[in-house]
C-alpha cells in the first residue's frame, strides 16, 4: 500500500516518502484558547486524525504534535491590538491562564466528542517563550528581521532580495498584499514595508 498527498510547495500530488522511515512526524497548528471551539477548529484535527490513523495502519511510527496557543494572539489584523486571551480574561474578571485552562479543557472535550485521537505531544506557547526568543534572535542575526520600539518585524523585501520567495508555500503574492494593504491600519508606521509582519510585539505595561 502507498499514500499519495498533495504537496502545497510543488502544487501537485506526490507519493508520500518519509525522511526517516519508519518514523513520521506530524504537526498541526492548534487553537487559540480564548473561546469555545467552532467548526473551523475541528477541520484540522479531523483531517490529521484520519492521516494519523492511516499512517499507523501502514506501519509507520507516528509522532503527532498539536499545539495550544495560550498567549500572543492579537485581536487586530494589523499586528496591533490586545492579546485575545487578555481581552477575554478582563471581560470575565479572570486571570489569562484561567481562561486558557478552561478553554483548553473544553477544546479537548470537543475534539474527543468528534472521535479524534489526542495528539502524542501538546505543547503550549507559554511554555516555549525561551525557544521563540531564540528563533527570533537568530532571524535578526541573519538580517531578516528588525526591532522597533520593542517589537520585532520580519523584513519581507529583504527576504526576497536574498533570492528567496516569500509566499511560495502559501501562494501569497507580495504585489497583491501591497495592493490590499489599508493605509489606515494601525501599526503600519513602525514597519519598513506594509508587507512586513510581527514576530514579537511589545506588550503594554498593563498586560
Amino acid at each position: 500500500m502507498s499514500l499519495t498527498l498533495y504537496n502545497t510547495l510543488s502544487r501537485k500530488k506526490e507519493n508520500f516518502e518519509p525522511l526517516h522511515p519508519p518514523l513520521v512526524g506530524l504537526y498541526l497548528c492548534g487553537p487559540t484558547v480564548y473561546n469555545d471551539a467552532h467548526l473551523g477548529n475541528a477541520r484540522g484535527p479531523i483531517v490529521f486524525d484520519v492521516l494519523t490513523r492511516y499512517l499507523r495502519y501502514l506501519g509507520y511510527q507516528v509522532r503527532y504534535v498539536r499545539n495550544i496557543t495560550d498567549v500572543g494572539h492579537l485581536v487586530g489584523d494589523s499586528d496591533e491590538g490586545e492579546d485575545k486571551l487578555a481581552k477575554t480574561a478582563r471581560a470575565q474578571k479572570l486571570e489569562p491562564m484561567q481562561v486558557a485552562q478552561h478553554y483548553t479543557v473544553r477544546y479537548r472535550q470537543a475534539m474527543a466528542a468528534l472521535g479524534c485521537l489526542p495528539p502524542d505531544i501538546e505543547p503550549q506557547a507559554s511554555g516555549h517563550i525561551t525557544e521563540q526568543i531564540g528563533l527570533i534572535t537568530e532571524i535578526i542575526g541573519r538580517g531578516l528581521a528588525y526591532e522597533v520600539n520593542g517589537s520585532v518585524y520580519f523584513d519581507v523585501p529583504k527576504y526576497n532580495a536574498e533570492g528567496l520567495s516569500y509566499g511560495r508555500l502559501s501562494g501569497r503574492v507580495v504585489e497583491e498584499l501591497l495592493a490590499n494593504t489599508r493605509a489606515e491600519l494601525a501599526g503600519q508606521d513602525e514597519k519598513r514595508s506594509p508587507t512586513d509582519f510581527a514576530l514579537w510585539k511589545n506588550a503594554a505595561p498593563s498586560t
